[in-house]
């Protein structure tokens, strides 16, 4: 599988990474200690939205160990956190440090202890009372964010019309549940007044700009470090409240302080994904050509809005009608705020949302023509020979082969087979299902940065502006550099994550550290062998640092195709068979390539089967332990067949396409088409994910028998 010559691009090198990691010598923001560092534990509230009668530190303060007891007071003048304005936002939210004259959501913030242990500052927990009066009525001003995308004559379309399919969708609200809990230790440095803060974040530099401007300070007295981190998927991709007191307590107190988060605090105060109410209709004619779509995404926001809070609603709007040819459409998204905690972006951040409802639309379709769902997709999918292609949404689709790939995951998994056997299974009495999803996914826009040096020696030191949460960034720069620059591996050093040794940069979010950040690592390169090229041979090292803008975005796209079985007696689904396909342009590392695939997979299992967070109707938690809430587990995620297409992105240098949200995109929809079509003999109509056992039982005794196919 490894390319002919001396390209280290597409070789499936092993990671450089994980000699450290799995020898157990990483180095993780709970890992580092500064000499006498102080502990930061925080008073949380018990109760949903609720008035703060009295909120007593002096005990607490009397307690041993216990240095300083802060509350909403002390900070109330910082300033607040900046939300990418990517929709429009009616109404203003605040940013919350420490909660002051009332609680939003269980959860929040009341008071900070800092003492010389964690244990310490939990006993003094015990003192600091605090007397909370629920608001059974509040008139509290919310916010929310707004979008509509339209084009043609809908109306007149849906009026044209053969058939109209209706579908509603809802989401489960989600845990992100990365292996690190979010951290944050800061080392106050007295002779320069100034802090290096190692936080557990994708954005390390963004970090440290909100940092200063919240702070009221200079950045150059902060230094943000992310070393290595265990994981984030989007919920460690803005600044927290927990981050900005603890950066602020170093400063005040003039000492160290570290906070390292309990498991059930991420569960209370760490941001949630998905949530999201999604309904739409499809109009079509007889024959399987789609003419319009309506829909409308209603998704969840919390008591305070990340950075990125509006791009799960502006993603699950823009991305309609996905990858097919429908010129007219009416969209609508909005985005409000609730007594709960922040909802933010969450791998693949409303490319789920956009492509479970397309998808779910088009299996009704082709359930209501009498067309097999893989042929109606390939009549109204757009061809090569349409590319760049202007979506009615306003935006450009770059590049694909999009029926070419969903008609080789079909031979390669055999199709037809899968349906025979479907159909042979049923007629024995089994409930078995065969689902499709195709999806698409935006990936790599905006600028990155990046500084290549040529030692003398021959090694070369790259530094990233981009950072990595453990999915082999480091491996995948070097090979990059090693490609172009004919460098060996082994003499390249990359460095990342660190505001004092980098470049200014975004970070890695939203699948674009290969496309944005390798282009800027690919164009150094150039700029050190043209200069190498036109100039006598340098005495002194050279470096090229520069920032790099894609020409525009890159979108990757791919199939999938689920087979399962439900148990009659018990409602229990299991995958029987999944394979997908991907196009995600060049590839740098197979190996990494499959390893996010499988992850984000596993991922979309947990949402389409098992994962949900519950409130009850008094706004308390009832999923805060993974006692209640349940992770996919190494029985629940079946062996996955990758198959992989590559046709290089026009709009950035490497031709890469983004592959981290692949697999929560595209394997949501082909498990909830399969359950579908398994349950649709028996006439239901209508599941909700997750699609536990007891949902499936219930919707299993219920359904009122039908003859249909």
């Amino acid at each position: 599988m490894n390319p002919p010559g001396n390209s280290r691009i597409g070789h499936a090198e092993l990671r450089r990474e994980d000699q450290t990691l799995l020898r157990g010598d990483g180095r993780y923001t709970a890992d580092v200690h500064p000499e006498n560092t102080l502990h930061i534990v925080f008073a949380r509230s018990t109760m949903p939205r609720s008035r703060i009668v009295e909120c007593d530190i002096e005990g607490a303060l009397d307690m041993p160990g216990v240095v300083a007891v802060f509350t909403g007071q002390d900070v109330q003048d910082l300033g607040t956190l900046a939300v990418a304005p990517i929709l429009d936002l009616n109404g203003d939210v605040g940013f919350p440090i420490l909660a002051r004259e009332s609680v939003a959501a269980v959860g929040q913030a009341i008071a900070a202890v800092v003492a010389t242990s964690v244990n310490c500052g939990l006993d003094a927990l015990d003192a600091v009372l605090i007397d909370l009066e629920e608001e059974q009525e509040h008139d509290v001003e919310g916010a929310e964010f707004s979008g509509a995308w339209r084009a043609g004559d809908v109306d007149a379309r849906f009026q044209d019309a053969d058939h109209i399919v209706e579908v509603a969708i809802q989401h489960p609200r989600l845990a992100p549940s990365p292996m690190e809990p979010r951290a944050a230790t800061v080392e106050f440095d007295s002779e320069t007044n100034a802090v290096t803060a190692w936080l557990s974040t994708q954005t390390p530099h963004r970090a440290r700009t909100e940092l200063a401007k919240i702070l009221g300070i200079d950045k150059e007295r902060i230094r943000v470090i992310a070393p290595d981190v265990g994981g984030a998927f989007g919920m460690k991709a803005s600044l927290y409240p927990e981050d900005v007191f603890a950066v602020w307590a170093a400063f005040n107190l003039q000492r160290s302080v570290k906070w390292v988060a309990t498991r059930n605090e991420d569960f209370l105060s760490a941001t949630h994904g998905r949530g999201a109410s999604c309904q739409g209709q499809l109009a079509l004619t007889s024959d399987g050509r789609f003419l319009a779509v309506r829909a409308s995404i209603e998704a969840p926001l919390g008591y305070w809005l990340p950075t990125s809070s509006a791009v799960p609603a502006w993603n699950a709007g823009r991305i309609l009608p996905s990858g097919y040819r429908i010129d007219s459409i009416d969209v609508t998204t909005r985005a409000q705020t609730q007594d709960r905690t922040a909802v933010g972006i969450y791998r693949g951040a409303g490319r789920p949302e956009a492509n479970c409802l397309m998808e779910r639309l088009v299996d009704e379709a082709a359930a209501i023509s009498g067309i097999d769902p893989v042929d109606l997709r390939l009549r109204n999918l757009l061809q090569e020979k349409d590319f760049p292609y202007a979506t009615p949404t306003g935006y450009t689709l770059d590049s694909g082969r999009y029926c070419e790939a969903l008609q080789e995951l079909c031979e390669k998994v055999d199709y037809q087979a899968l349906k025979a056997e479907r159909d042979r299974r049923r007629a024995n009495g089994d409930i078995a299902g065969l689902g499709v999803a195709f999806y698409i996914e935006p990936c790599g826009t905006g600028w990155e940065s990046a500084r290549v040096t040529l030692n003398q020696d021959g090694t070369v030191l790259v530094a990233t502006g981009g950072s990595s949460q453990g999915h082999g960034r480091e491996t995948a720069i070097a090979q990059i550099v090693s490609d172009r620059l004919d460098v060996p591996l082994n003499k390249i050093d990359v460095l990342h994550g660190d505001t004092a040794t980098c470049p200014e940069g975004i970070g890695a979010l939203a699948s674009r550290s290969t496309a944005i950040g390798g282009s800027a690592i690919c164009r150094a390169c150039d700029n050190i062998l043209r200069r190498l090229s036109d100039d006598a041979p340098a005495e002194e090292p050279i470096t090229e640092e520069l920032v790099y803008e894609a020409s525009g975005e890159a979108w990757g796209y791919g199939c999938y195709i689920v087979s399962v079985a439900i148990d009659a007696d018990t409602g229990v689904m299991a995958i029987e068979s999944a394979a997908c396909i991907d196009d995600i342009g060049t590839i740098i590392n197979p190996l990494l390539v499959e390893g996010q695939i499988m992850g984000g997979f596993a991922q979309g299992i947990g949402e389409a089967m098992l994962e949900e967070l519950k409130y009850d109707e008094y706004g308390q938690l009832l999923t805060g332990s993974f006692t209640d809430y349940a992770l996919p587990r190494v029985d629940d995620v079946p062996p996955l067949s990758i198959y992989k297409l590559m046709t290089p992105s026009p709009n950035n240098t490497l031709g890469a396409k983004g592959v981290g949200e692949a697999g929560t995109i595209g394997a949501p929809a082909a498990i909830l088409n399969a359950a579908m079509d398994a349950l649709r003999p028996l006439g239901v109509r209508d599941l909700a994910m997750p699609l536990t056992s007891e949902k499936l039982w219930r919707a299993i005794n219920s359904a009122s028998p039908r003859n249909e196919t």
